[in-house]
């Protein structure tokens, strides 16, 4: 039998492609773990298997090349198939945020387009209510155990073939779709091809210093930008995912302990969660080579306590949906400041410099560059930015302009190049990395019998970082509790977009036009966290 030319194998696939990463992980690292979930361990061979099967079961199920496959799941190790599927046959991956109710999957999933949908564990009553509104869903499919109506993933694995599939995969086909809203509260898919992700993947594998055989531990939700660009950066440097389904302070410690975890991205809810457990020194987490923290700013006394619980391994990226999502990072390095003068440590305010391979530019509502310490609007240019919003000709237009995407975030740099985030896009939340568009909740929140008008801010908190809160104007005469809008928010909103305090005013502040400031209401709460009053 003539000896394997793994040398010609790896040759089969189109390099920039990541179709081409995971057939070359399989050829190079075929026994190295490639994820592990729980009790199960899947090796770098074993995870082209099941990519192979699934994508020979989605063809044999009617879905062509370009066809969007939904998933609406909590991390899990079919996610990874679902992603690989994609990435290897040419679909489209669109995943779908599971903390959304009923009435905002039923808008997502048919502006998706998707015609097929993998549905995760806890979300099958969810899913069979909202069928007869999804008329493009043709082909359901249950994760982590089989359900009635639905066709079980494991035995569509187990019926087709292993064998390399016949799909030719170009650096330019339609990969992903992920989603964020605009200031509407309306979602917007942002669209980006194989060679998008293939870029923004290298980027933050040069930013965390990632090799072959590094161990991550995923917290951040595959759904997301961030938990989606961890997982293809390590994939993409044949490193192993440790998926978590949710985050819990004492099970990430022990999972760090036990699998000897080299990297862990948290956003700062989680890195407070975990400071803050009474048994954190009987974990051993000697291992962690890089903490990787974004999604909001952390609050100095967090990082300090994080330095000296976990060493000087922590370090920051700032990006969004719409930028790939590599932007700029703070390195380690740049976070070896805490024992220095202060007007040093400033830079641990900024959200770091520009990745390599991205150009970044502040400008002015004339697209015209401002000087350095002026505050304006962040523009960004790179390979990996969003291609297009999905089906949003116009917002496209809008957003991304002569190769520049606008991102709506004002912020001002200084002289070496860090960029301080002065305000967000427009009056958008970050309460535990989660964006929250504050018109959306307003609108639910205006449609209470008793309110007159609102206000939704975010606000300091010492554990979410912000929250969501609601400043209300009450009708004459009308009655009601913050307690009573709260629930009523409940019942029409995710529950991370829900209101956790609520205020009553006699009127909002305005400027002469008319226009609520916001500003001015944050500035006041801010003033009032400070003072502690």
């Amino acid at each position: 039998m003539p000896a394997r030319n793994v040398l010609k194998e790896l040759s089969r696939y189109k390099i920039g492609t990541f179709a081409d990463i995971i057939y070359r992980n399989a050829l190079l690292y075929p026994d190295n773990e490639a994820f592990v979930y729980g009790k199960k361990r899947v090796t770098f061979s074993q995870f082209n298997v099941r990519v192979n099967r699934l994508i020979h079961a989605l063809h044999d199920m009617g879905v062509k090349k370009g066809g969007v496959i939904g998933i609406l799941s909590w991390n899990c190790l079919e996610y990874a198939d679902i992603y690989g599927a994609a990435m290897k046959g040419g679909f489209i991956a669109s995943p779908f945020n599971p903390r959304l109710k009923a009435n905002e999957l039923d808008y997502i999933i048919n502006y998706s387009e998707a015609n097929t949908l993998f549905v995760g564990a806890g979300l099958l009553e969810m899913v069979n209510s909202l069928r007869p509104r999804l008329p493009r869903v043709e082909n359901y499919i249950s994760l982590e155990g089989a359900a009635s109506g639905l066709v079980d993933y494991d035995d569509l694995l187990a019926s087709h073939r292993r064998q390399e599939p016949v799909v030719n995969i170009d650096e330019d086909d339609p990969l992903c779709i992920i989603y964020t809203s605009g200031t509407t509260g309306i979602p917007r898919g942002a669209l980006y091809t194989q060679r998008c992700f293939v870029d923004d993947s290298r980027t933050l594998s040069i930013d965390m210093c990632l090799q072959a055989g590094d161990r991550r531990v995923q917290i951040t939700p595959l759904f997301h930008i961030a938990g989606n660009s961890h997982f293809r950066s390590s994939l993409y440097t044949a490193g192993c995912n440790i998926l978590l389904k949710t985050f819990d302070p004492a099970a990430a410690l022990k999972i760090i302990q036990e699998e000897r975890a080299t990297h862990i991205d948290f956003v700062p809810t989680h890195l407070a969660a975990i400071l803050n457990l009474p048994d954190l020194d009987k974990y051993d987490i000697s291992s962690v080579k890089f903490l990787w923290y974004g999604g909001s700013p952390m609050p100095l006394e967090v990082m300090k306590k994080g330095v000296k619980v976990f060493g000087p391994v922590l370090a920051q990226g700032y990006g969004q949906s719409e930028s790939g999502p590599a932007i700029s990072h703070l390195s380690r390095e740049d976070h070896d400041v805490l024992d220095r003068p202060e007007a040093e440590q400033k830079k641990l305010t900024s959200a770091g410099r520009p990745d390599i391979g991205v150009h970044v530019r502040i400008v002015d509502d004339e697209g015209k560059d401002v000087a350095p310490g002026e505050v304006g609007e962040i523009i960004v240019r790179s390979q990996h930015i969003m291609v297009e919003y999905w089906r949003k000709p116009e917002d496209t237009q809008t957003t991304v302009r002569d190769g520049w995407l606008y991102t709506g975030d004002m912020g001002y740099c200084d002289e070496q190049g860090y960029i301080y985030i002065a305000d967000r896009k427009k009056d958008m939340i970050i309460s535990g990395g989660e964006n929250i568009y504050p018109r959306e909740v307003e609108e639910v929140i205006q449609r209470h019998p008793a309110v007159l008008e609102v206000a939704v801010i975010g606000v300091p908190d010492p554990y979410w970082v912000e929250r969501v809160h609601a400043v209300v104007v009450a009708k004459k005469e009308a009655r009601a509790t913050a307690e009573e809008i709260i629930a009523f928010c409940k019942v029409h909103l995710a529950g991370y977009k829900t209101p956790k305090s609520v205020d009553f005013v006699a009127a909002l502040p305005r400027n002469p036009t008319g226009k609520i400031l916001k500003r001015e209401l944050r500035e006041t709460y801010r003033a009032k966290a400070v003072g502690g009053t």
